[in-house]
């Protein structure tokens, strides 16, 4: 009868440690995938994957300042600067970003003395440069442009000038891709980069221009016309004449200007739509 009982607590022990062991599980969150919080009532989180557009646009506002900040100090557009960022490490998705900061796939050269990571490119395992943070990246970026003489020539150009920068970048052997100009380009007029070169350098952007176009108010110059908003006194005209051509009533007409009282100088003009 001992020998039963010892053999079943030794059974039961034997069980109990078994059951007690956890595993371990690993996750490895996709890229591209946007995670949010975790449901209140203890379920699995949700997750949403989200389009390239809008990975696109989150790296764009996240090093926009920087790249404006570049093109102040060291004369690289900014647009140039985005749309390398953009294309080099796609969008900040690619190992090089991620694991290195490394955004323009910078390889070490004989000049770097700092952390490196070793990728496969052009050839098996190249070293590139590894930093602490993405905006070394930018800063180096800018050093390497301005501190090769291979490069020079693109300090020539028009700092607006975004489609020679693209060629000339190219040309001075920054890539190996023979489409690496059109590339940028597409990404700068995709996304409007051009904008922050204009910001850096004064001019209106073409978001302004194009709502200032929106906004625009005609003037009538044919007294018929019913397209104009706005109707330019002539000699003559009274608010009976211009209300009646516009089918509006005094009132209203008066309303639409915010005027008060009855009369009219010439050349004034009245909205009428």
């Amino acid at each position: 009868m001992a020998k039963k009982i010892f053999l079943f607590l030794l059974i039961a022990t034997l069980i109990s440690c078994g059951s007690s062991k956890s595993k371990i599980q690993t996750s490895k969150k996709p890229v591209g995938w946007k995670y949010s919080k975790p449901i209140q009532n203890g379920s699995s989180s949700t997750a949403k994957k989200l389009s390239t557009s809008e990975i696109v646009n989150g790296y764009i506002a996240q090093y926009s300042s920087v790249a404006m900040s570049n093109m102040k100090t060291y004369g690289i557009p900014a647009s140039i600067i985005l749309a390398q960022g953009i294309l080099e490490s796609g969008a900040g998705q690619s190992d090089l970003a991620t694991n290195a900061n490394n955004h323009f796939g910078i390889k070490c050269h004989n000049d770097w003395t700092g952390d490196k990571v070793y990728k496969d490119d052009d050839s098996a395992n190249e070293c590139f440069r590894k930093y602490r943070q993405a905006s070394e990246s930018y800063k180096d970026h800018a050093m390497v442009l301005t501190g090769k003489n291979r490069y020079a020539s693109l300090f020539k150009l028009e700092k607006g000038d975004y489609k020679a920068w693209a060629k000339g970048l190219r040309e001075a052997g920054y890539a190996t891709d023979p489409r690496y100009p059109e590339k940028l380009i597409s990404y700068i007029e995709t996304y409007n980069l051009d904008d922050y070169d204009d910001k850096v350098l004064g001019k209106r952007n073409k978001k302004e221009e194009s709502k200032k176009e929106e906004n625009k108010v005609l003037v009538q110059d044919d007294f018929g016309s019913k397209q104009a908003n706005l109707y330019e006194i002539q000699k003559g005209d009274t608010f009976y004449s211009v209300s009646k051509k516009f089918n509006l009533t005094v009132d209203e007409l008066k309303q639409k200007n915010n005027i008060t009282e009855n009369t009219l100088s010439i050349g004034q003009k009245l909205i009428i739509k």
